[in-house]
């Protein structure tokens, strides 16, 4: 059994506490962060070598953006993708070695949150985000054969019971009808199943975001789900089941984002 998490921690220096106190607690054998906000030679190795994550990768870039990928298991490079024509550091692939032998292909990415206004004619990162999408959709991951896995924070909630509100969030960035339809075509071009909707039915309302101007975020409860795991079409039959750890949001000093969890049968 292989377990995947992914979680945009908003600044990995500043929460590797809490990093740490989920590593401990979920024993994930990969997690995958996004958001990190540091370079390389400043992100936080110690703590992940002394919970016996000795493999890590890093994508990343001063304050801002960055993806980073700790493991148990080896970790090979894949090519980076910009997807957006700009040297922002929203993708890291990595082979995962196997146990049982072959590779898995692991593409962490933070999609362009997309600023407030939902026009790109007005609004150059609205502009940004419908750009990474496209190209995203045109990629192939498993252009190799190998099974692959696609995740990390995608901006984009795009089930009716992934918002709070679907009414009152169609014009707020993030669930537009424009996002949900670049989204939905990376999906069905890719062939990817939603790793976490096969578990949670699409009926029951799910979130992975609270925003952090809620005075009461667990009152109010008006999230969405922004944190996807997407497996290729010959891995998803593998996957055994799939978690958000709401209460993560409720730690001391949280990202406002929870890490999404799943497991694998390789």
């Amino acid at each position: 059994m292989l377990t995947i998490a992914t979680w945009n921690i908003n600044s990995v220096r500043l929460r590797a506490g809490l990093v740490a106190r989920f590593l401990r607690q979920a024993q994930p054998d990969i997690l995958c962060l996004q958001e990190i906000k540091c370079t390389e030679e400043l992100f936080p190795r110690d703590p992940f070598l002394e919970l016996g994550y000795p493999h890590i990768a890093i994508s990343g870039q001063p304050g801002y953006h960055g993806v980073a990928t700790v493991s148990r298991l080896p970790l090979g490079s894949l090519p980076r993708e910009s997807f957006c024509g700009t040297a922002e550091a929203r993708h890291l692939g990595c082979a995962v070695a196997l146990p049982a032998g072959g590779t898995l292909a692991l593409h962490n990415i933070y999609v362009p949150a997309g600023g407030d206004i939902p026009d790109p004619a007005v609004n150059p990162k609205f502009k940004q985000k419908l750009a990474y999408l496209k190209s995203l959709a045109d990629w192939r991951a498993d252009k190799n054969g190998d099974p692959a896995i696609l995740l990390g924070d995608f901006n984009v909630a795009p089930l009716e019971t992934d918002v709070w509100s679907h009414k009152q969030l169609l014009n707020v960035v993030s669930h537009t009808p424009v996002e949900v339809e670049a989204l939905t075509k990376v999906r069905r071009d890719g062939a990817w199943t939603d790793l976490v909707r096969r578990f949670i039915p699409p009926e029951r309302k799910l979130y992975t975001w609270w925003s952090y101007r809620a005075r009461d975020w667990a009152a109010s409860d008006r999230g969405r789900r922004l944190d996807h795991v997407w497996a290729s079409a010959g891995l998803a039959g593998k996957a055994r089941s799939a978690m958000v750890l709401k209460e993560a949001r409720g730690w001391d000093g949280p990202s406002d984002h929870v890490p999404v969890i799943v497991d694998l049968d390789l």
